[in-house]
């Protein structure tokens, strides 16, 4: 059997399902192939507030907001006694004042049916086994969950298949982040923190006492539970029990905030495990393919920057595309990749300075230069791509200089 799509987009997760609506509303026949059956699994919950420009860009704001997620107005940073939050009505780039908190399995869910309901065809349980590229047209093989395999043809091919990065494993595109391998390990409780034990309106990102480049972070959700997670070198988790319920449990215990706020929580989800998730491609797209999100570039989710980037992608992709498809000729290098790592590389400079320790001391320093705290927000916002912002334009020297201000 063989299909014929104008666009075949891998994958039905934020980006996917941004990217296919987009693309579906210019008028192009877009065909998701997703492995999975929604909802399901997913960690990355804390959305970023420029995530929800996208989705508005999409016709989904009405049934996100109707979904009843937890409102997310900022962040706050706990290291021992010391306390910092920022506020996203405080910030030096124009946009959302607030955005939401959001168990993945839901959220996701929310966007794909949101797809469909306007038009995108979406195929469930359905692998991705092959792709060629040789020809004029990609061709995709895929095998559906009662194991028939058929060929789809299209106009061209969106991957947006997050960590299960199909395209860069089928066409060798993978390539080492310079990032060092760290590991996350996760899971959602049932907080049980009495009322007002700390803001449920911002996720809260926790530094080890001992060592700072260990960090945690609970995220609140609208239901009275929270994503709770330890994010460390593999050599640190190796001194914790083996048995991942165990070890993030000790490794909460000697945390005096984290302490506190679970002590009546109920352990009732199983605790996963991300191994060496930090991910780089080659390229970002090639002849016939564009890799959208984390299928391209993973960082670190200190930072919650994941599905804002699997966003901005989406959107950027479809209008490129769709100018394409209409017969332009269209540069991906310097219309799609160039400006989308301009902001990855912002990000990718606030990562850096976190576990270095520059943004902590800046972050919880006594004193601060004014106005550097809404320009910083405004990365934590999501808005890394605003050049008119001083730390967006020279995220490195900006840090440096603050930093060793705020150490002064």
């Amino acid at each position: 059997m063989k299909l014929e799509r104008d666009v075949i987009v891998i994958g039905a997760g934020p980006s996917g399902a941004i990217s296919s609506a987009l693309l579906k509303k210019r008028g192009w026949n877009v065909l998701v192939l997703e492995g999975q059956r929604f909802p399901r699994f997913s960690i990355g919950e804390s959305l970023l507030t420029h995530c929800l420009d996208f989705v508005d860009e999409a016709g989904m704001m009405p049934a996100v907001e109707r979904a009843g997620f937890q409102f997310k107005n900022g962040a706050a940073f706990v290291r021992g006694d010391e306390y910092g939050d920022f506020d996203f009505s405080d910030k030096f780039t124009k946009g959302r004042d607030s955005t939401f908190q959001v168990q993945r399995a839901a959220f996701d869910k929310v966007l794909a049916d949101e797809a469909e309901r306007q038009g995108v065809e979406i195929r469930y349980e359905t692998r991705v086994t092959a792709v060629d590229n040789s020809g004029d047209e990609p061709r995709v093989r895929a095998v559906d969950a009662k194991g028939v395999e058929y060929e789809v043809e299209g106009k061209f091919l969106l991957d947006a298949s997050g960590f299960g990065r199909v395209l860069p494993k089928l066409l060798d595109l993978e390539t080492p982040s310079k990032f060092p391998v760290r590991n996350a390990v996760f899971t959602h409780v049932a907080d049980g923190a009495a009322p007002g034990a700390f803001d449920r309106n911002k996720i809260q990102v926790i530094v080890h006492p001992q060592h700072r480049d260990v960090w945690f972070w609970l995220i609140p959700f609208a239901n009275g539970r929270c994503s709770l997670g330890c994010v460390a070198r593999k050599e640190f988790f190796d001194r914790y029990p083996a048995q991942l319920e165990e070890r993030l449990k000790k490794l909460a215990s000697e945390e005096p905030f984290l302490t506190r706020v679970l002590a009546n929580a109920t352990w009732d989800t199983p605790v996963r495990e991300l191994t060496g998730y930090a991910a780089n491609v080659k390229s970002m797209h090639g002849k016939g393919f564009a890799l959208l999100g984390n299928a391209a570039e993973f960082l670190d989710p200190v930072f919650s920057s994941g599905v804002t980037i699997a966003m901005r992608s989406a959107s950027m992709a479809a209008a490129l595309l769709d100018r394409q498809l209409r017969g332009e000729t269209v540069d991906w290098s310097n219309d799609f990749e160039l400006p989308l790592r301009k902001g990855v590389d912002t990000f990718r400079a606030y990562v850096k300075a976190w576990y270095d320790g520059r943004f902590q001391d800046i972050m919880f320093a006594k004193t601060q230069p004014p106005g550097i705290r809404a320009m910083i927000c405004s990365i934590l916002a999501g808005y890394a791509w605003d050049e008119t912002n001083p730390f967006v334009a020279e995220p490195e020297r900006r840090l440096d200089m603050v930093a060793k201000l705020c150490a002064v």
